[in-house]
């Protein structure tokens, strides 16, 4: 996946440790849990992400060696 996707990921995954903490500050369970959730979300995303990577890599290496490059 591109860099941008990354940079996505990382910021959902900043945006939900902020929304746990001020949560956890406030005492407020729901906005807790919803930045635990929102974490996840972009944990799974990330995952996601990097296994598409890792097949377009090896693509690129069978097309490579098929082309003789």
């Amino acid at each position: 996946m591109a860099l941008s996707d990354d940079a996505k990921n990382k910021a959902e995954d900043l945006k939900g440790r902020g929304k746990e903490a001020a949560g956890s500050l406030t005492g407020d369970e729901d906005l807790k849990a919803e930045g635990q959730g929102d974490q996840a979300v972009a944990e799974g995303k990330q995952k996601i992400s990097d296994v598409a990577d890792a097949v377009k890599g090896k693509v690129d290496d069978v097309k490579d060696k098929l082309t003789g490059h």
